[in-house]
């Protein structure tokens, strides 16, 4: 990256490369208004570098804070070289469904993938914004999202400790276990001010044409207005799930099975 000089790197230039490009791929991963420590985290980089490195990518371009300085998102040159190396996917069908499912919603919609053990978002419903994006991906415990991923994975690859992100965040492992049981039993899972007080979700799988769970369909909106078990609501979301097809990248790595 010409933008992070020599001097800037203290003489480990091919390492502090590397880094950056970490620090970029959890941000991607993440989802915008990510923060330095969950950053850091992801990267599995010392915070006091992964904080100086960060700092380095936002001066050069390749990132941007968010409006209110709580976290970070891929800059306009990180987006241009993404744009300039892949061709765009072939999600015209795709498109076509969620904005017909999105017409007869009141709430956000989402359309999110599951590959190696992890949440990308990969289509956001352009008129609801979504706040606190990265804890989503970050803490699937806490989420419809996450625990839909979760719900298909060994005990010993969910996340411990469990974070409490608010009141009523679950953080017992018997008790998430009881859920995520609840979650495979109903083939959906939902959340209620879990992820972020006065949001609630529900969220059906996606799966790829030999049943695997490659992502899955979330209906997100304000507490009192979606329930996380509204049945109508589950039926809706899996009838247009049933549509989607996450592009073939995504299903070769999905981790999630039936």
């Amino acid at each position: 990256m010409a933008g992070l000089r020599t001097a800037e790197l203290g003489g480990h230039e091919p390492k502090a490369v590397q880094k950056a490009l970490s620090l970029l791929e959890a941000v991607a991963s993440l989802g915008p208004g990510a923060a330095a420590r969950d950053i850091a985290t992801m990267s599995r980089i010392p915070p006091a570098t992964a904080y100086r490195l960060l700092n380095l990518l936002v001066a050069d371009g390749f990132l941007i804070r968010v409006e209110d300085l709580s976290g970070f998102a891929l800059g306009r040159r990180t987006r241009e070289l993404a744009g300039a190396a892949a061709p765009p996917e072939p999600d015209t069908d795709r498109g076509r469904v969620l904005e017909e499912l999105r017409s007869q919603v009141r709430f956000g919609i989402y359309l999110a993938s599951y590959a190696d053990g992890r949440v990308r978002l990969v289509d956001r419903d352009p008129d609801h914004e979504l706040a606190a994006e990265s804890a989503i991906t970050a803490h699937l415990h806490a989420s419809a999202i996450g625990k839909l991923l979760l719900s298909r994975l060994p005990e010993h690859d969910r996340p411990r400790p469990l974070r409490r992100l608010t009141a009523h965040t679950i953080t017992d492992p018997s008790t998430l276990a009881a859920e995520l049981r609840r979650v495979r039993d109903a083939d959906a899972a939902g959340e209620m001010d879990e992820c972020r007080v006065g949001r609630t979700a529900v969220a059906v799988p996606v799966r790829t044409s030999d049943g695997r769970v490659a992502g899955c369909l979330a209906a997100i909106g304000k507490t009192g207005r979606l329930e996380p078990t509204d049945r109508d609501v589950r039926d809706l979301l899996r009838s247009f799930a049933s549509r989607l097809c996450l592009p073939a990248s995504e299903r070769r790595s999905s981790a999630a099975h039936t």
